[in-house]
């Protein structure tokens, strides 16, 4: 037993450490890419997306300082959460969400990055004030997409930019919901495609028409791990990382 004990102390060990190395260099990128663009680090926040990683993983970050995890399916959410609840952690909801999966995500969730439509923000606010966290408010973002044209929904999920207007002012009107911000993913199309810095430029001023009408909502999620210098020069207030600080995992679909 006790061979079995430190063969899994030992790998313990060796994954902290590679989440530390990991974390360091991730700091450093975003901490040049604020001096680039002439932004102080605390401007942005780093969000470690844990997507396809135990809990573990989670209460190894958590050790680490990181307080902003995301998560990206409720079936693996829910119950990393729940592994996690005792950690002091801000739990991040950034995948497309289902109706039917709301009542769930809004038990664990401090903010949901995905909202795209108003049947959600009415299941959203419906949810939260039925929830046990009723005497809450939910952060929403809205998810917009840089490569969707009026009327029409994105490839990657979010909304048209000329939807982004209705949408913040149901989520602002809606019982137990506040209108965080903005969230969109650099496109695989349109004409943003293989423009990260373009796309969230872009994203940059639908945010500041948004706030001209909602000054509290000042979140700006942008940038993943490989794109993360783009974002930050474009003013985003929170990336999004996952592979960089966890790794790519093999053998997933």
């Amino acid at each position: 037993m006790s061979g079995w004990t430190d063969r899994v102390t030992d790998r313990t060990q060796e994954r902290r450490a590679e989440l530390a190395g990991n974390l360091a260099a991730v700091e450093e990128r975003i901490a040049a890419a604020c001096a680039a663009a002439g932004r102080a680090r605390d401007e942005v926040t780093l969000i470690v997306v844990t997507k396809t990683y135990p809990a573990s993983d989670v209460r190894i970050l958590s050790d680490l300082g990181v307080r902003e995890v995301a998560e990206n399916r409720d079936q693996d959410a829910a119950p990393k959460a729940e592994a996690c609840a005792d950690l002091p952690l801000t739990w991040h909801f950034v995948g497309q969400l289902q109706t039917n999966k709301v009542r769930s995500v809004v038990r664990y969730a401090d903010l949901v990055h995905s909202v795209d439509r108003r049947r959600l923000v009415d299941a959203l606010s419906s949810a939260v004030m039925k929830s046990e966290r009723a005497d809450r408010e939910l952060g929403c973002l809205l998810q917009v997409a840089l490569d969707a044209e009026s009327g029409a929904d994105g490839s990657r999920g979010g909304i048209a930019p000329d939807a982004v207007e209705g949408i913040a002012e149901a989520v602002a009107a809606a019982p137990g919901l506040r209108l965080d911000g903005l969230m969109t993913v650099a496109p695989l199309a349109g004409p943003y495609a293989g423009q990260p810095r373009a796309a969230f430029d872009r994203l940059a001023e639908i945010a500041s028409c948004l706030r001209a009408a909602h000054p509290a909502a000042n979140m700006v999620s942008a940038g993943m791990s490989a794109d993360l210098e783009e974002a930050i020069a474009a003013g985003a207030t929170h990336v999004r990382i996952g592979s960089a600080v966890l790794g790519v995992r093999t053998g997933l679909g």
